[in-house]
């Protein structure tokens, strides 16, 4: 009853306090840490559920393993799993989605697809993890083939949200004429009315690949109006392919909507910046002056020998900072030895082209990936998270690191996941 009430410090006072707690009190009392975002507490109480010797539940396993998702844990996630399998417990259909949502959200695709396939009969949150799994991972030919297993399965039938994967997929591989087949079926053939999420996503497609006159006509022929997602997935195709105009009409459209929201300001603020306005840059940040709006600060982390290790831009403050800075700038020579120009379009400040320079070279995931490399045994991988969208200048530099250290690199930011290996990603440059 506390727990629902919103009195969280009341509920554990409770639960402390009682004697028998059963698997139900337990799940009970996990879960609504995470319903109020208190994901730590929420995990910490499940390892005491574990050493309790309390039997978790299906629905324990599902809540944990979401949580796990979220925060993209993927270590517990399969310490988690690994108690599955250790008390012999079969994942429900229930857990087993959560495992494979789990897989798919942290970037292990190979045991999102493992589990999938253990599955005696998925369900349709298994079938749409899977295909957004592999869309937001790159590979949008495996979602595309998953979503047409599913069409051909007999079993289960696609919703709305399978589509936002599929059309997803499209975007991210410049397919066109498919996504646009797949965005027309929905309605014609699904018999599925569009939302805010399929305009959305087909814009991103369209604009991705410079079609803004189709993505034009499909706005003005909307029966809902655009929301923030549709607006932004333009800015961002008009960031793309450096079209001014048309950039500043989405960014118009999102101050209206959320003024507040920083990225709208740093983009527009990018794309002056590339083509050389340098005094709309500095009216873009009067205007967040102005209005108290704060760039929200990058950030990224690794995780080591299972400790994370977090890290902003030209960070100082890790006890190897110094190894860290010292082996950044041997990998410039190299990078710079192979051919690698940095991209200083848009470092935000008209300053010389050797300081511009100078910030770019100490991004946040720069300084996570060199941690990584002079931490881990040779042709360890390396995955990195990060809370914003990778520059262009950092994109291109990790593929080069990449190859010059003979790594496999993952980066997953704010848009999706990238895998450099030997000097490409897998988003082939489109994301």
């Amino acid at each position: 009853m506390y727990g629902k009430c919103g009195s969280i410090e009341e509920a554990r006072h409770i639960f402390d306090r009682m004697v028998d707690r059963d698997v139900v009190t337990w799940t009970t009392m996990i879960g609504r840490y995470f319903e109020d975002g208190r994901r730590d507490e929420g995990l910490h109480l499940f390892k005491d559920l574990i050493k309790s010797g309390t039997r978790p539940n299906e629905f324990t396993f599902a809540g944990v393993l979401n949580a796990c998702s979220d925060v993209t844990a993927e270590q517990l996630g399969r310490q988690v799993h690994g108690y599955i399998t250790r008390v012999g417990s079969t994942p429900s259909s229930f857990a087993a989605s959560a495992l494979v949502h789990m897989y798919s959200k942290c970037g292990s695709m190979v045991n999102a697809e493992r589990v999938f396939k253990g599955m005696l009969q998925p369900d349709l949150v298994s079938w749409t993890s899977l295909i957004a799994g592999y869309a937001q991972n790159g590979k949008p030919n495996e979602a595309l083939h998953y979503f047409e297993l599913l069409l051909n399965s007999g079993k289960v039938h696609p919703d709305h949200i399978t589509f936002v994967g599929v059309l997803s997929a499209c975007a991210h591989a410049g397919l066109v004429d498919k996504g646009l087949q797949y965005f027309y079926s929905i309605k014609d053939k699904h018999g599925l009315t569009y939302t805010t999420d399929h305009y959305a996503c087909i814009i991103d497609l369209l604009a991705r690949c410079g079609r803004f006159e189709e993505a034009k006509r499909i706005i003005s022929g909307m029966p809902i109006k655009p929301d923030k997602f549709l607006w932004a997935s333009l800015l961002g195709g008009c960031r793309i392919h450096k079209n001014v105009e048309l950039a500043e009409k989405a960014a118009e459209a999102l101050f209206e909507i959320e003024p507040e929201n920083p990225a709208t300001y740093v983009t527009m603020a990018n794309i002056y910046a590339t083509a050389g306005k340098w005094a709309e840059v500095a009216k873009i940040r009067t205007i967040m002056d102005d209005r108290g709006v704060v760039k929200k600060p990058g950030k990224s982390w690794i995780e080591v020998k299972r400790k994370t290790h977090v890290f902003l831009v030209g960070d100082k403050s890790h006890p190897k900072s110094k190894q860290i800075h010292e082996f950044l700038g041997e990998l410039s020579r190299r990078m710079k030895e192979e051919g690698f120009v940095p991209d200083t379009n848009s470092v935000l400040h008209d300053v010389e082209e050797e300081q511009k320079e100078q910030n770019l070279s100490y991004h946040s995931e720069k300084l996570a990936i060199a941690y990584g490399v002079i931490s881990t045994a040779a042709g360890t991988p390396i995955k990195v998270f990060k809370n914003l969208r990778t520059c262009v200048d950092c994109h291109t530099a990790i593929k080069f690191i990449s190859k010059i250290v003979d790594r496999k690199i993952v980066v997953r930011d704010s848009a999706r996941f990238h895998c450099f290996e030997n000097g490409s990603c897998s988003c082939r440059d489109y994301w």
